[in-house]
């Protein structure tokens, strides 16, 4: 491998056309841009340079290395370059997997401020809707535990790996969206219990830990929810609502751009809550960008002062 070094000194050499001038121009020795010359010399197996009067002057293929230094060198600079901006966060990917509530409530909000700070940065966002399941190798991740608890769950110790870090961002209760018209409408907290005998609109996926919560609570009330229908997501879920197909219940984080003729109500059975994790790649540590993104994502998810 030749030094870059000595490419460098080399360049300066054929450019200057004397050793002399080019350790002016790059403050050695003329000792030592000689000493350099005579190594790369003896590491390419070329005459890159011969005698001539008292200077010296480049070879045909003294030339031809000289013209290639440069194309390697600007290489390396650009290297260099893209390293730094890496390392600083102005470049490169951040890979950040969320869930659909979190996705509509702060994502928008955290992504327009990384793409202000961070105008080159590629952000790919992945989505985690299924109990258990982590999407693979993200720098960031939001996820809803599997549990409550205060202790680490299956869920968490799944992302507790030498490779990240974990912090609880909040713990937050579930809803009820009903029609304004409903009977509950204008309650300030509603037991399950209360809604046994309503159609259900379902929103969410049958495996997602987000149902799980609330159809154990249903199950520690004594009924089995009467689904009606099942809505592909929160905001379809809110215009069956809205047009008196049924109720539906969800996430309070969730319960976002509710449409006219919809009302929210509390749900208070202690039990149906879900804990909403964070975990960061250790090695993104000393990455700007993600922990620009740990910022925001902490300064979203605060409970309103």
């Amino acid at each position: 491998m030749v030094d870059p070094q000595r490419l460098q000194v080399f360049r300066a050499v054929v450019q200057a056309g004397s050793i002399n001038q080019a350790a002016v121009r790059l403050g050695y020795t003329a000792s030592a841009v000689s000493q350099q010359v005579s190594a790369l010399q003896r590491e390419t197996g070329l005459t890159l340079v011969e005698r001539r009067g008292r200077g010296i002057v480049a070879t045909a293929a003294g030339i031809a290395v000289a013209e290639r230094a440069t194309r390697v060198l600007d290489h390396l600079a650009d290297f260099d370059g893209a390293v730094d901006d890496l390392r600083t966060g102005r470049t490169g990917t951040l890979r950040i997997g969320t869930f659909m509530s979190a996705n509509r409530a702060w994502m928008p909000q955290v992504v327009a401020a990384l793409a202000r700070d961070f105008p080159q940065l590629r952000l790919e966002l992945s989505m985690v809707e299924l109990r258990g399941q982590l999407t693979g190798d993200p720098d960031l991740e939001l996820y809803v535990a599997e549990s409550v608890r205060g202790d680490r769950d299956p869920t968490a110790a799944a992302g507790a790996s030498d490779a990240y870090d974990l912090e609880e961002l909040r713990t937050e209760g579930y809803v009820v969206v009903l029609p304004t018209g409903h009977p509950l409408a204008d309650r300030e907290s509603i037991a399950l219990a209360e809604l046994a005998s309503e159609p259900w609109i379902d929103n969410d996926h049958s495996r997602g830990p987000c149902r799980e919560i609330v159809m154990s609570g249903c199950a520690a009330a004594g009924f089995v929810p009467r689904f009606r229908i099942q809505a592909p997501d929160y905001t379809s879920a809110f215009d069956f609502v809205a047009h008196g197909v049924g109720v539906t219940v969800l996430p309070r984080l969730g319960a976002i751009g509710l449409p006219p003729g919809t009302a929210m109500v509390p749900i208070r059975d202690a039990g149906v809550r879900r804990r909403i994790m964070l975990r960061v790649k250790r090695s993104m540590q000393a990455n700007p960008a993600a922990q620009r993104a740990r910022g925001l994502l902490l300064a979203a998810s605060a409970p309103p002062a």
